[in-house]
């Protein structure tokens, strides 16, 4: 995982607009909280545009919308956040639009194993790709935050 001055050096200030870009998206994501309202573009650290464009290619490949959309994997929980880490005084991975959440509500931050949906053998592949394209999972690193995927690179 990258610490804050590897961000810094890497990937510049935190909330810097001229850092980042929108992609679109091979297939339509919800957002999480309003599952009415489709998301077609995301913003990203321009350096790792085409890491998230990879993952989500890869992603429908590999599942399909229809199990995408059946899994929850399409339940946007954000990329892109001025802020710091919950808890903490460190700006989040959010700052720099380095990281992902997805599906909130079934993969909350104190989850473990356990019970978080993400742990379950159906996304493997999911979390495979995500560390294929240079991201890696909190839940699978520290076994929690199962929503989160930041850049580790």
């Amino acid at each position: 995982m990258l610490n804050t001055i590897d961000l810094l050096k890497k990937y510049g200030q935190p909330c810097k607009e001229e850092n980042f870009i929108q992609i679109v998206l091979p297939y339509p994501m919800r957002l999480a909280w309003d599952t009415n309202t489709k998301v077609t573009k995301i913003t990203v650290h321009k350096l790792i545009a085409t890491n998230f464009q990879n993952v989500f290619k890869q992603l429908l490949d590999k599942y399909g919308l229809n199990k995408i959309q059946e899994l929850g994997i399409d339940l946007y929980g954000g990329t892109f956040n001025c802020r710091k880490m919950r808890g903490g005084d460190q700006m989040s991975k959010h700052a720099w639009a380095v990281a992902i959440d997805l599906d909130p509500d079934r993969n909350t931050l104190k989850e473990t194993s356990k019970t978080t949906r993400f742990a379950r053998p159906e996304y493997k592949d999911m979390i495979d790709i995500f560390y294929q394209n240079g991201f890696i999972s909190l839940g699978r690193e520290k076994n929690y935050d199962w929503m989160h995927f930041e850049i580790g690179i």
